[in-house]
């Protein structure tokens, strides 16, 4: 199985007016992404707003994502929770699993389990399902954070468990997994503003939310951090630092749903209980953009 090098994106769901699904937008941003180099797409994940659509519109959502993508590069399945039987039932309801590269699993949240407890999660998982699976850590988000020995054991023991979205924020936590793990299991990082140190320290790359931003930049970013030209990569990083800052200023994806709103992208409308971003989170992206002279135009 190929993988995951490079630059993944974690894409939103556009939303009209009324709430409903915009695919025109959805498949805008999926060619937008496309012809700017990413490697591999995420769907139905956080930044989807995957927690706030009903089961058929993640099927719809899934559908939009396959066909515009066209097969032309791979595209990861978010299915997570914190009811082990559940996430297998939705795994094992796949039609067509095989053309998913691999399914994102968050830990599972409120529940808070111990560390043997997400041993035998994701155990359950993989001795149940076909499914090649990448563990997504995000403590801030899910209460609890899978430790690098749990990581390790679970990857040295199940070859379908073929990497983990590392969104802890702690660099160390992921050199740990990196200077043990085996040589087919992947390190990406699941932050934008810890994606270089991780991939420069023996990570296979980003899962990004900016990326659909700046498809160009972080695509060119993170290559030339996987070719070791250091200095290159952090002078595009410290280009567009502050506006990472801003995505995440209100919340994701509030941020991101205002930046493409801008850009022209979709609106930048979202679901309770999160909220469109503020005219001042607005007024801060454009003022910060034509300080710093970027193109916002997609004509």
């Amino acid at each position: 199985m190929k993988k995951l090098y490079g630059t993944g994106v974690a894409l939103v769901t556009p939303f009209k007016k009324d709430e409903k699904i915009d695919f025109n937008s959805l498949e805008k941003l999926i060619k937008y992404v496309l012809d700017n180099d990413v490697d591999y797409l995420v769907a139905l994940g956080t930044t989807a707003e995957t927690a706030t659509l009903k089961v058929e519109e993640k099927r719809d959502v899934v559908e939009c994502i396959q066909n515009a993508n066209y097969k032309k590069v791979p595209i990861i399945l978010g299915v997570g929770g914190n009811n082990t039987k559940e996430i297998i039932g939705q795994i094992n309801k796949i039609k067509n699993l095989s053309s998913f590269h691999s399914i994102l699993s968050v830990t599972p949240y409120y529940n808070k389990p111990s560390q043997e407890g997400l041993y035998k999660h994701f155990e359950s998982i993989v001795n149940c399902t076909e499914a090649k699976i990448v563990i997504y850590n995000v403590p801030k988000r899910t209460g609890v954070n899978i430790l690098p020995d749990t990581v390790l054991r679970l990857a040295n023991n199940f070859s379908n468990i073929i990497g983990i979205k590392e969104a802890s924020g702690n660099i160390l936590q992921s050199y740990k997994i990196i200077e043990k793990k085996p040589k087919n299991f992947n390190v990406i990082s699941g932050d934008d503003f810890i994606s270089l140190p991780i991939i420069l320290g023996g990570g296979e790359g980003v899962i990004s939310v900016i990326a659909q931003g700046l498809p160009d930049k972080i695509s060119k970013m993170v290559n030339l951090a996987r070719n070791n030209q250091v200095q290159k990569s952090f002078s595009i990083f410290y280009e567009i630092i502050r506006i990472i800052d801003l995505i995440y200023e209100e919340g994701n994806p509030t941020g991101i749903k205002t930046f493409l709103s801008i850009k022209k992208m979709c609106n930048p409308y979202l679901r309770l209980p999160l909220l469109t971003g503020s005219i001042f989170l607005k007024k801060k992206m454009l003022n910060l953009l034509e300080k710093i002279k970027f193109h916002v135009s997609n004509k």
